[in-house]
């Protein structure tokens, strides 16, 4: 469990937890019998897919454990409450520097409008993801989402216990990332806070800006999502240099998630047969397949095109830079933060194999 902090909040965790939580639409129904075998499958991929990771990656972890994170198989509402958590260690601090900007502490009304926001929001992504490693919460811990596994298992109509190991290679890879570069969590913390406290700052400016210019950004960051424009609404909101910033931080974000892409699938059908049908499947439904449009809408607003793009971008570097040095070569970008990729080598794998490799 994550520690409180002392400092001055511009959110009420509590609040957003418990709102995040009560608005969760608790997903598929099934039998008691079937839920039960689905939890016991998703904790057996999860020590299954231990082993293949790290035989795959030929990465290891720095403390040398064989186990890599502590596994829960969660609900919704259990997800969404975690990542208030996760949330409130990314941001903190940033109570501080607004406090200081607007001569005061953020109201108990402001904490808790922001409480009910991050609660929506995190209430409509949790019935969309699947699994997610948190490093953030002591020694990092491993969540599956059952009733979404469940859900997309049922939508992609592929063998259970293959999708299942597939999630869990993922999602295994991810934890493995951050016990071979312990330094990797404090690092990304440490430069999303220092985003978010610069994002504070610009965020009260506009708090004391005309009403109209509120809306001036809000409406044209809606209108940009209907045309299939544009990015989140905080887009907006950043000024050129914390663009600068967030464009590095997300090609961290995209290594990390196409490194996991590449790595589920080159474990390969030896061990998942049907993985190329899996991937397949999967990707139409990431691009929108089946899907109304305003669930379309929805996603672009919530900034999951840019997560979508992360998958594809992070992936076609892990492949280029593999193609070039081999995967021990691509490795070295775990060694140490001047190792990882700026946004314009995650475009261009050859700038990162120049500058790490020469």
């Amino acid at each position: 469990m994550t520690q409180a902090s002392t400092a001055p909040q511009v959110v009420d965790w509590s609040a957003a937890a418990q709102i995040a939580a009560r608005l969760a639409a608790p997903g598929p129904q099934a039998p008691r019998e079937e839920l039960d075998a689905l939890v016991s499958g998703l904790r057996t991929a999860a020590g299954d897919a231990v082993g293949h990771v790290l035989e795959t990656t030929r990465l290891t972890p720095q403390d040398g454990r064989t186990a890599l994170s502590p596994v829960a198989v969660v609900d919704r509402a259990t997800w969404a409450r975690a990542n208030t958590q996760s949330m409130a260690v990314m941001t903190d601090g940033i109570g501080s520097v607004v406090a200081e900007v607007s001569k005061g502490a953020t109201s108990p009304g402001a904490q808790m409008a922001g409480a009910a926001e991050i609660g929506a929001v995190l209430a409509l992504l949790s019935g969309r993801v699947l699994g997610q490693f948190d490093p953030y919460s002591g020694s990092g811990r491993l969540l599956l989402v059952a009733p979404n596994v469940l859900q997309a298992e049922r939508t992609l109509r592929v063998p259970v216990r293959d999708f299942r190991l597939w999630v869990c290679l993922h999602e295994q890879t991810h934890a493995l990332q951050f016990a071979a570069a312990p330094w990797l969590s404090g690092h990304l913390s440490g430069r999303t806070q220092q985003l978010v406290a610069g994002m504070a700052r610009t965020t009260a400016e506009l708090a004391k800006a005309r009403f109209d210019r509120k809306i001036a950004v809000i409406g044209r960051s809606v209108l940009d999502a209907l045309r299939g424009e544009g990015g989140t609404i905080m887009d907006g909101m950043l000024t050129h240099e914390q663009k600068d910033e967030l464009a590095d931080i997300t090609a961290v974000m995209a290594l990390l998630e196409g490194h996991a892409d590449v790595m589920m699938d080159a474990v390969g059908p030896r061990v998942v047969p049907s993985v190329r049908r899996i991937r397949a499947r999967f990707e139409r439904r990431r691009d929108g397949e089946g899907r109304s449009a305003f669930d379309l809408v929805v996603q672009k607003l919530l900034g999951m095109e840019a997560k979508l793009a992360q998958y594809r971008d992070g992936a076609a570097f892990v492949r280029s830079v593999e193609r070039a040095v081999g995967r021990d070569g691509l490795n070295a970008v775990w060694a140490a933060p001047e190792n990882l990729p700026s946004a314009r080598e995650i475009a261009d794998a050859r700038a990162w194999v120049r500058r790490v490799h020469g």
